[in-house]
């Protein structure tokens, strides 16, 4: 058979020919001129171009009411490093960003992202960074820079500066307001800053030439577009901290080059400087300080000056201008140690902390496990439904407090938290209970052992992977964690394994009871008799079935089913006439009614029906040494049953009835409560 699949040759000329790079302009200085004239957008700084690179990315309005930012879905690799969840904290960063771009305050600060390990503050830095790199190739996000051609050379400018930083000083302002008048926006565009010294130093070389002619002098400049690039270290820097013995201030403000020095003749000649430290090459951009707080403090002491001042001093020089965002990230132990440093009293002042927890939405952990390993996939291995969720529902859990309210089980915290509905809470109320525990999620355990735990049972022989395999996985592991020391936390994350445990219980024991119910004619007329029984009971008539015979209203069988939804004995009453009611009211709206609109009242109706029907299905066979042929027939039913709607493949079925018949066998016969 002829492969009519594309050839790998085919496949990398489509994606050569779809890939596109920015045109890269060059001009003089005059043309550079007319094009910021027509379109002022390049000489917006840093600050503003982070803002608007994240807006144009555009937002979506979540059903919770919260602002979901594009840019932390990704979409430069198809969500692979998605931020899921953290929209508050993703809401206040972006807030920030867009108060520093009107120059109202935090352009001058460090932008401090906090949280426990784990937690996704690499991730958001990597995206913005990202963000910032694809921005500059495309027209909206376009910058220019400039190069000196001076007698058959072509000197760059040292630190990628804006070619507007050319002008003299007395004709700025005029060039500042008519770009801000015809950039229509919210931003004062200003062309801050001195030239660099490199440049300084060619442009007095210039000026003595001509004779203080500046015309002459921009004669010899050529402006050219501008691409950030990390890779390049053009625009976008990242430091981590080193051993005290290793780290040097040089890599922040650059060094000498002491070859040129004998070329040169000085050591403060600035020909002979290397203006290649994080801060020189993120001019324009970003730069990233990974683990800010274990830097040494002589470090951190340079942070001062470039974040209040927007200058640096490298050696030998007077200050040097900076324009970029300056980002750094750290876990909780490195700030406490600020925070009760009075010594750096400066720092903290000049300092945005921005709180990034770890998930507290149910949902949003799934998410970001089963982007991991279900999307992609697992040659060899099958992971069974709820695998991935009763590890994420344990990792949630971990990062809660335990309630105080005397009716709430720290489950169904977890429930109201992911949004979900629990009778007697309110969405009011709710929030009351988050404000009353600010540091939930900046404890607990991360996404990443989670990981490693699932991961560990990926990596074993069996071709089923469970939710029994992932927790005793994660139960194991606990015993070893180098994150936990203290052993009334390791003791408390082994009790919510077990909490699991039993919530994963509830969960297949339901599954199974909507297999042995799958009979929707069976609850429908189930359904009818108890409606015909209530509305008797209420109106103080009798049943009439369909012989035309008459009868008390069955007590019995309406209290089986109420309950199955918890209503007590004293309230039956109520909660009779309020069915009515209702009914009453679809009927009136020209409706009929359908029992599946009320999730309570069909968890009742199939817990009776699989009550009623347990029996003669006979679960228990899976457990005993006597084969039943008859009862295996029936239970092969329910298996191919919880295959077709519940996602299982045969295997995992199979492992499920076995474990919800060894309950049943056990004696642990309740019927499955309903879910939160």
């Amino acid at each position: 058979m002829t492969d009519a699949r594309p050839s790998l040759h085919d496949l990398v000329e489509t994606r050569l020919r779809e890939a596109t790079c920015p045109v890269l302009w060059t001009g003089s200085f005059r043309e550079y001129l007319q094009l910021v004239d027509r379109d002022p957008r390049p000489v917006r700084n840093a600050w503003q171009r982070l803002a608007d690179m994240i807006e144009s990315h555009g937002s979506t309005r979540l059903s919770s009411g919260r602002l979901r930012w594009k840019l932390f879905d990704d979409p430069f690799h198809n969500g692979e490093d998605a931020v899921l969840g953290l929209e508050e904290p993703l809401c206040d960063l972006v807030k920030t960003i867009r108060a520093g771009a009107r120059g109202l305050g935090p352009e001058r600060r460090v932008l401090l992202l906090h949280g426990p390990v784990g937690s996704a503050k690499s991730t958001i830095a990597r995206l913005l960074k990202r963000g910032l790199e694809h921005y500059s190739r495309s027209d909206a996000g376009a910058l220019y820079t400039f190069d000196w051609l001076v007698d058959g050379q072509v000197i760059p400018s040292a630190m990628n500066q804006e070619p507007l930083v050319l002008l003299p000083r007395e004709a700025r302002q005029a060039a500042e307001d008519r770009l801000t008048r015809t950039l229509h926006s919210e931003y004062r565009l200003r062309v801050e800053g001195e030239l660099d010294p490199v440049s300084r130093w060619w442009a007095n070389e210039l000026a003595q030439r001509y004779d203080g002619d500046w015309h002459k002098v921009l004669e010899h400049v050529r402006v050219r577009r501008l691409v950030l690039s990390e890779k390049d270290r053009v625009g976008i820097g990242t430091f981590q901290p080193k051993d005290e013995k290793n780290q040097d201030s040089t890599e922040l403000t650059g060094d000498l080059n002491y070859r040129r020095i004998a070329e040169y003749g000085s050591d403060s000649d600035p020909r002979a400087f290397n203006f290649d430290g994080e801060f020189n090459v993120a001019n324009r951009g970003l730069v990233e300080f990974v683990e800010v707080l274990k830097l040494d403090v002589a470090f951190l002491y340079d942070l001062l000056g470039a974040t209040q001042e927007h200058v640096i001093k490298p050696r030998k020089f007077a200050q040097v201008s900076i324009d970029e965002v300056i980002l750094g990230h750290t876990n909780e132990p490195e700030y406490k140690k600020l925070v009760s440093n009075d010594l750096m009293e400066a720092f903290r002042d000049r300092t945005i902390k921005i709180d990034v927890p770890y998930n507290l939405a149910w949902h949003d952990e799934i998410a970001i496990h089963r982007r991991r390993f279900v999307e992609r996939g697992v040659p060899g291995r099958v992971i069974a439904p709820h695998a991935v969720e009763m590890a994420a529902l344990w990792a949630v859990l971990t990062r809660l407090e335990d309630p105080t309210h005397p009716s709430l089980t720290i489950v169904q915290k977890a429930k109201l938290y992911d949004g979900r509905e629990l009778q007697g809470w309110t969405r009011e109320a709710v929030h009351e209970l988050q404000e009353a525990h600010p540091r939930e999620g900046l404890s607990g355990i991360s996404p990443r052992y989670v990981q490693d735990r699932i991961a560990a049972v990926l990596a074993g022989d069996a071709p089923v992977v469970c939710a029994d395999d992932v927790l005793d996985e994660i139960e194991r592991g606990l015993r070893h964690h180098s994150l936990i020391s203290n052993e009334d936390v390791r003791k408390r994350c082994m009790q919510l394994v077990a909490v699991v445990r039993e919530e994963h219980e509830e969960i297949i024991k339901r599954e199974v009871q909507a297999a042995v119910t799958a009979d929707p004619e069976a609850i429908e007329v189930l359904c009818g008799k108890y409606i015909d029984n209530v509305t008797a009971w209420v109106t103080r008539e009798k049943v009439v079935d369909g012989r035309g015979r008459e009868s008390e209203p069955d007590e019995r069988l309406m209290r089986a089913i109420e309950e199955k939804i918890d209503i007590p004995e004293a309230r039956k009453a109520d909660f009779r006439h309020e069915l009515l009611n209702y009914i009453a009211a679809v009927q009136a709206d020209g409706r009929t009614f359908d029992y599946r609109e009320n999730a309570r009242l069909v968890r009742a109706l199939e817990t009776k029906v699989f009550e009623d029907r347990r029996d003669c299905i006979q679960l228990t066979s899976l457990v005993s040494t006597v084969v039943d042929p008859d009862a295996l027939a029936k239970i092969a039913v329910i298996r191919a049953r919880l295959v077709r709607d519940c996602g299982y493949d045969s295997a995992s079925a199979e492992r499920v009835l076995q474990r919800v018949a060894g309950l049943f066998a056990r004696g642990e016969s309740k019927p499955a409560q309903q879910a939160a």
